[in-house]
Parts: structure tokens; C-alpha cells; sequence
């Protein structure tokens, strides 16, 4: 058999080239393998750093004061005591001025509230505010119509003198200025007729408005020599709603405006 007849696989692999010593250390350093338990140590390593680094710093400047002369220490402490002085003046004067600011608050809340009930008590007794609170319903049956206009304003002038607030007739609110005048068949109030039965509603303290009616001689004796009947009826709670009109003066002005 000659040389030409070998089979393929028989043949000999061609040898490779033996590593070097170099080419082995490079192999085992790249690509570098990291542990776990490394890089904790490699972390730890660099805050250990950082914090040497910090304490060094700290060091130098205790003893840059350490080494200062007295008269720079003592001007460092100086300036230390004025910014200390400074700052709890100015803390002072912020806590001065809150309170201010508080109690101006408090005063404006005070009077805008002192304000509010005065307007709402003078609407009551002008007559332009809706009222209410305990009091007594007086009630006039006239069928002979012999009751006068002067009857009526004397009622309002005892029930006025007893303690009377707020009143109100036949849905006709009575006021300081009203007027009372004879109309045929009834009488006129401010202006406006009403007729009987005439129906007074009054806010004040019953235990003096019904005795006042009731007095020897007064509102209800005189009505009862002309015929009528006159009934009181207390109660907790009585309601004046009927209201006036806000009248602007022509000449009057605020003084202090």
C-alpha cells in the first residue's frame, strides 16, 4: 500500500503553539472576576477612606484654632456672641410683631363683630330688620267700631313704657316716628288703613307687658267702656317681620365723615 492510499483521519493534527508564561497570567487576570465578598471589601475599603479623609479635614481645622493666637480666638468668640445676639433680637422682634399682628386681628374681628350687632340693633328699631324673641299677642275685637286712633297710640305708649322692642299691627310695623290718624270704618297707620280686629304682636318681657295692659284705669279698662274686647296671650316666641323701608336723609350727614 502506498503512501497515497492513507485514510484522512489517520493523519496526524498539525501541533499547537505552546502558551507562554505571559500570555497565561493575562489570560487569568482579564476578564477580572469579581466576588461578592469583594466588592463588600472594595465598598467598606472606600467609606473607611472617605471617613479618614472627613476626620483628617476635622483635624486640621482644630488645630488651626489650637493654634490661633488669644486675641484671634478671642475675636472669633466675639463675633460669635454678636451673630448669637443678633439672632435672638431678631427672633424677639418677629415674636413682638406676631403678637401684634394677633391681637390687631383680634381687636378688628372685635369690633367688626361689635359692629354687626349694632346695625342689626338699630334695623330692629327702625324698623328695617326682622325681629323676634318672647312677648304677648294683643288682640282688639271692636264690632261697634267706636275704637279711635288715640285708643290705638295709647296702647303703643303703655306697651313702649313697659318695655316693648319691637311691634307690629296688622302687619304695619310700628317705629319711634308712626302716626295714627281716624279713618271711615277703621284707622290708619303710618298711612295705611287697617281695620279691626286691630292685632298687636310684641317683643319684650311678657311679665311686664301684660301687667301694663291690665293696670287699674289703662289700655284694656278703656277699651272695654267703648264695647271692645281686648284678649292677651303670651307666648315664648313672637315674630315681627313686617319691616320699613330704608329711608336715606335729604340734609342729615355723619359727623365723622
Amino acid at each position: 500500500m502506498s503512501t497515497h492510499d492513507t485514510p484522512p483521519e489517520a493523519m496526524p493534527e498539525p501541533e499547537r503553539p505552546e502558551e507562554t508564561g505571559r500570555q497565561r497570567l493575562m489570560a487569568g487576570l482579564w476578564p477580572p472576576r469579581i466576588s461578592r465578598a469583594q466588592l463588600i471589601v472594595a465598598l467598606l475599603l472606600f467609606v473607611l477612606g472617605l471617613g479618614l479623609a472627613i476626620q483628617v479635614r476635622s483635624n486640621s481645622d482644630s488645630s488651626a484654632l489650637r493654634g490661633a493666637r488669644q486675641e484671634d480666638l478671642v475675636r472669633i468668640l466675639d463675633e460669635l456672641d454678636g451673630r448669637t445676639k443678633r439672632l435672638e433680637d431678631e427672633k424677639q422682634r418677629l415674636e413682638d410683631q406676631r403678637k401684634e399682628l394677633e391681637s390687631s386681628s383680634n381687636q378688628a374681628e372685635e369690633a367688626r363683630k361689635q359692629t354687626v350687632e349694632k346695625e342689626r340693633q338699630l334695623g330692629i328699631l327702625a324698623g328695617t330688620v326682622a325681629a323676634q324673641g318672647p312677648g304677648i299677642t294683643l288682640k282688639v275685637s271692636d264690632p261697634k267700631g267706636l275704637v279711635e286712633s288715640d285708643m290705638l297710640l295709647d296702647t303703643i305708649q303703655e306697651l313702649r313704657a313697659a318695655g316693648a322692642e319691637a311691634i307690629q299691627i296688622n302687619g304695619v310695623r310700628v317705629v319711634a316716628s308712626s302716626y295714627f290718624s281716624d279713618e271711615s270704618d277703621g284707622v290708619s297707620v303710618d298711612g295705611k288703613k287697617i281695620t279691626q280686629p286691630y292685632e298687636f304682636k310684641v317683643i319684650g318681657k311678657p311679665q311686664d307687658l301684660e301687667p301694663a295692659l291690665n293696670i287699674p284705669g289703662g289700655v284694656i279698662q278703656t277699651l272695654e267702656k267703648e264695647q271692645a274686647t281686648a284678649t292677651v296671650v303670651r307666648s315664648t316666641k313672637i315674630v315681627v317681620d313686617a319691616l320699613r323701608a330704608v329711608k336715606q336723609p335729604d340734609y342729615a350727614r355723619s359727623s365723622s365723615s
